[in-house]
């Protein structure tokens, strides 16, 4: 039997010290901790080791003569009373809440995990044993060599260009990747791959969480498999399913990372805090549930029995408690140090922010992460909503914080189909400030999407004007029908080429209007070449063809890239179309010049009849980059830019306006003409915007870089 000592109460977790093993776990209402020992496959239980000691609530103990490799999970005993939330068992085998590694499978199956599923009874108590069956923690070695990589250097905000993608799916189909690596961590970081996704001129992969999760059982019934992976268990063990080599699949996530860094990227992990893969008091027990249920999760105060269901999902993580508070930042913590993260998109993240009387910009978890020196020197990016009462908090995080604004992909999907008008459409191309523009904010903090994972594709988005997602098994119920989308007459694919041209140049459209809008812009992976998913909506559970990237790209999703790549590049070359401060439409006193200027079709400042003119559909924003304060001007940030927005079916004559410090105007994007050379123009001369249709003209100053 390996020799015990009680060890130390820090830090949570298995630590390997070199000579054993000390083992910490938070639970302020267990009355006994054992840890199992398994064989280095998992399936056979050695021996039963209780811990030793209890400090401040932290059960510990130390095991001298193991060490990495070693697998392991924890029994814990105590009252078996879920009418007052506690829902401990020994019988079920518990993942570590912090461990760094998982081995086994992850599906969600009663039979396996036995839980009271046949007849909705949740008050009897399960004597069956899950250890041979339940995935298992094991023991990492933590060291790692970076190859000299340097400290963190983060691309500035006003730089960002996101890309949203999925490990496997990136790379399941790729024909540069090896077969035996393709939908793996190693795959992604093939340079290849890194180097394709770096020449679309994006500066940031956010990937789709890799967190251990679990498939769900509902699921497995279909066929199907949780795909997105929003359903942890995990937090910070990368997902051994994305691993070549899944006994270390840790060495492999940061050996991805650090390709990525090579390239010249940045990486951000979408992260789920909000809930765990142990659902309601139907679900399974996996760690959190049999550790202390009582602290780990929001139960209905009068009914403990119960979980509060803010995330849709069966239960909600207590983010008001102090240790779960600190589970959650000491996982954003070891992702940063240990595997070189550089920042975090919180999948419903008003429920971090949710205190018992609702939603706090000073929130505990808010307050940890603001002053946390590590912490708030990373991208920290809200999905601002949950399910829950107000949950809707578009623009309300604190500063230091980005946000998804859905209301940019909402008002930009209206405006291309002729349903938003150019009032509605404006303060969306300014960075939001109607929302964003408090307590020092800066434009970046509002971060403008027009697809995601969750919804169609861009493709999809001009093709279909029904969700088809007949696939997922769920008779077309599931998947939002609010999808802002327009067909042009003819429902799927065709071979109609007016059709096609008139899809064509509104994904142009849309693609133009994120990337040079204020703001921070979000790229779904595959856009860039008019991906598809066939009209499904709601692919979180096809890992099939159905969500892996094809890239069997054809002539005209070549043509697509090159456009992003010029969209990028004019974005990147001059700061005024990615200010750091907001437009404001209001003039620079010592210049007498005005931020943005807003001209009609006839080349002057529209008037407040035509503002509020809801059937006007085609208007230019004029952005002098002169009306800067002093001090902060960059290259590039003294052009002055001339967008023109056409979304009527018809093609408008628009007059090339005034502009103090030059006559000459060149036109940089013409939608309906991709392929375009740099033209000049002067000012009064009159340019057809084509029906539905974005011109891009600028010129530059004396004193432009």
């Amino acid at each position: 039997m390996p020799r015990l000592r009680e060890g130390l109460p820090h830090p949570r977790g298995a630590t390997w010290t070199g000579e054993g093993v000390n083992f910490c776990l938070f639970s302020a209402n267990a009355t006994k901790v054992e840890v199992c020992l398994f064989d280095s496959d998992g399936k056979t239980e050695l021996e039963r080791i209780e811990l030793p000691e209890y400090t401040d609530q932290i059960f510990h103990g130390w095991i001298e003569g193991i060490g990495p490799g070693q697998v392991y999970g924890y029994r814990v005993h105590g009252p078996y009373e879920p009418e007052n939330g506690h829902r401990f068992n020994p019988n079920k085998l518990l993942l570590d809440p912090y461990a760094k590694a998982h081995i086994g499978e992850l599906e969600w199956n009663p039979a396996i995990f036995g839980y009271q599923m046949e007849t909705g009874d949740d008050t009897t108590y399960d004597e069956r044993d899950s250890a041979p069956f339940m995935p298992k923690c094991v023991v990492i070695d933590p060291n790692f060599d970076w190859k000299g990589e340097p400290n963190r250097n983060p691309v500035a905000w006003d730089h960002t260009i996101l890309y949203e993608t999925h490990v496997k799916g990136f790379t399941m189909k790729h024909p540069k990747v090896p077969e035996k690596l393709r939908g793996t961590y190693a795959g992604l970081g093939q340079k290849p791959v890194v180097d394709y996704i770096k020449s679309l001129g994006v500066t940031s992969v956010e990937l789709l969480p890799i967190h251990s999760f679990i498939n769900d059982s509902q699921l497995l019934e279909r066929g199907l498999k949780n795909y997105w992976g929003y359903n942890s268990i995990g937090f910070f063990a990368p997902t051994p399913r994305y691993a070549s080599d899944r006994a270390n699949s840790l060495r492999e996530f940061k050996e991805m990372v650090a390709s990525i860094h090579d390239g010249g990227l940045e990486v951000i992990l979408d992260v789920v805090y909000n809930h765990t893969a142990e659902g309601n008091e139907l679900g399974p027990t996996l760690s959190f549930k049999g550790i202390d249920n009582a602290n780990y999760y929001r139960l209905l105060p009068d009914q403990k029995r119960y979980y509060i269901n803010d995330t849709g999902t069966g239960n909600t993580v207590n983010l008001s408690h102090p240790k779960v508070i600190q589970l959650v930042t000491d996982s954003l913590r070891y992702w940063v140090t240990e595997t070189h993260v550089d920042g975090f998109r919180f999948d419903l993240g008003t429920i971090l922010a949710r205190e018992p009387n609702g939603f706090d910009d000073q929130s505990g978890f808010l307050k940890a992460c603001g002053q946390d020196p590590l912490l708030n020197s990373v991208k920290l990016i809200a999905e601002p909503w949950d399910i829950g009462p107000g949950g809707y908090q578009v623009g309300q995080f604190p500063p230091g914080w980005a946000e998804w604004n859905d209301k940019f992909r909402d008002t930009v999907r209206d405006f291309w189909k002729g349903e938003a008008s150019a009032n509605a459409l404006a303060p969306r191309l300014c960075g939001s400030g109607d929302m964003f523009d408090h307590d020092g904010r800066r434009p970046w903090a509002c971060v403008n999407f027009i697809t995601a994972h969750d919804g169609f594709t861009l493709n999809d988005i001009v093709t279909y004007n029904e969700k088809h997602n007949e696939a997922n098994g769920e008779d077309g119920r599931d998947g939002s029908s609010d999808n802002r989308s327009w067909n042009m007459g003819v429902e799927g694919p065709t071979d109609d080429a007016d059709i096609n041209a008139q899809r064509d140049r509104q994904i142009r459209n849309m693609l133009t209007t994120l990337l040079l809008s204020q703001g921070t812009p979000m790229l779904l992976a595959g856009d860039e070449f008019g991906r598809t998913q066939n009209g499904n909506n709601n692919a979180y559970c096809q890992d099939s063809d159905i969500s892996w990237v094809n890239w069997d790209i054809e002539e005209k999703g070549q043509s697509l890239i090159a456009f992003v790549q010029k969209l990028t590049k004019l974005r990147h070359g001059h700061a005024i179309l990615r200010r750091n401060l907001f437009l404001r439409g209001g003039h620079n006193e010592a210049l007498d010049l005005k931020d943005v200027t807003w001209i009609n079709a006839a080349g002057i400042e529209m008037e407040d009849e035509q503002w509020h003119d809801e059937g006007m559909r085609c208007f230019g924003m004029l952005i002098d980059g002169r009306a800067q304060p002093s001090g902060i001007k960059k290259r590039g940030g003294d052009s002055t830019m001339l967008l023109v927005f056409n979304a009527a079916a018809d093609g408008v004559n628009f007059t090339l306006p005034e502009s103090p410090g030059s006559d000459d105007w060149t036109l940089l994007i013409d939608t309906n003409q991709p392929e375009l050379d740099e033209a000049p123009f002067k000012t009064g001369e009159v340019y057809l915007a084509t029906g539905r249709s974005v011109l891009l003209f600028a010129h530059p100053h004396p004193n432009e870089g």
